[in-house]
């Protein structure tokens, strides 16, 4: 089994920094053509120089993609894409907020929304629209990230990151059994947001090796990455 990505289309929301930028770099070490998405476009463009300067491919798409205004988002996200490249072959959503630190009765409704509308929407839509073009096209990869504050509830003050979070692993598991039958293998990462788990650039090789065909017989996991550091 191969961790290749050469003629392969992948794209990562979220991948102007962190854990985004740091796969999408993997990925096109690994032959792929990467798109990066996400609301700002000059961290999208230090993601494609660093790619470019390597001999890589990268292209760069700028939408908030929890946008749900018709035309724009996700739905703007993937449509470029592949009219741009011809194809979809990967999807990386990894667009999370922390949110403020409140405990439960002291978040704000609006808080609330805003945090539920960026980790939570925003996954679904690039979820649902890279869906339909995938089933298309005969199949795809899909890796989301969650959290692991979601998965085991470690940590007071998030709530709402933890319940928009763990809502994403929940999704991924739930659409993993409906579009397996259809050749899309979906699942999710659950790192550690506070920089107590695994290195990015670990995170993105976990990603990395998720989406590609050594990983073929793993269907609707959240991997939980919480390797522990010293403070």
């Amino acid at each position: 089994m191969s961790e290749r990505f050469d003629g392969q289309v992948v794209l990562v929301t979220g991948g102007g920094e962190g854990i985004g930028r740091a796969a999408a770099v993997a990925f096109a070490r690994l032959g792929a053509l990467v798109v990066v998405a996400g609301r700002h476009p000059e961290t999208l463009e230090g993601t494609v120089k660093l790619i470019r300067d390597a001999g890589g491919r990268a292209d760069s798409v700028t939408a908030d993609v929890s946008d749900t205004t018709a035309g724009a988002g996700a739905a703007h996200v993937v449509a470029e894409t592949v009219r741009r490249h011809g194809a979809l072959n990967v999807a990386f959503n990894n667009t999370t907020e922390l949110g403020p630190h409140q405990s439960v009765a002291d978040i704000d409704e609006t808080v609330w929304a805003e945090t539920l509308t960026a980790n939570l929407t925003g996954v679904w839509l690039s979820m649902k629209h890279e869906i339909a073009h995938m089933e298309t096209a005969g199949g795809g990869v899909i890796v989301n990230t969650a959290s692991n504050i979601g998965a085991q509830g470690m940590l007071p003050g998030l709530g709402a990151y933890a319940a928009s979070t763990a809502a994403v692993s929940a999704l991924t598991r739930t659409a993993a059994r409906e579009y397996v039958g259809q050749s899309i293998r979906i699942n999710a990462i659950s790192p550690c947001p506070l920089g107590r788990g695994a290195g990015v650039e670990e995170i993105a090789d976990t990603v990395v090796w998720l989406a590609s065909d050594a990983a073929a017989y793993i269907v609707g996991h959240d991997l939980v990455l919480d390797r522990k550091t010293s403070e």
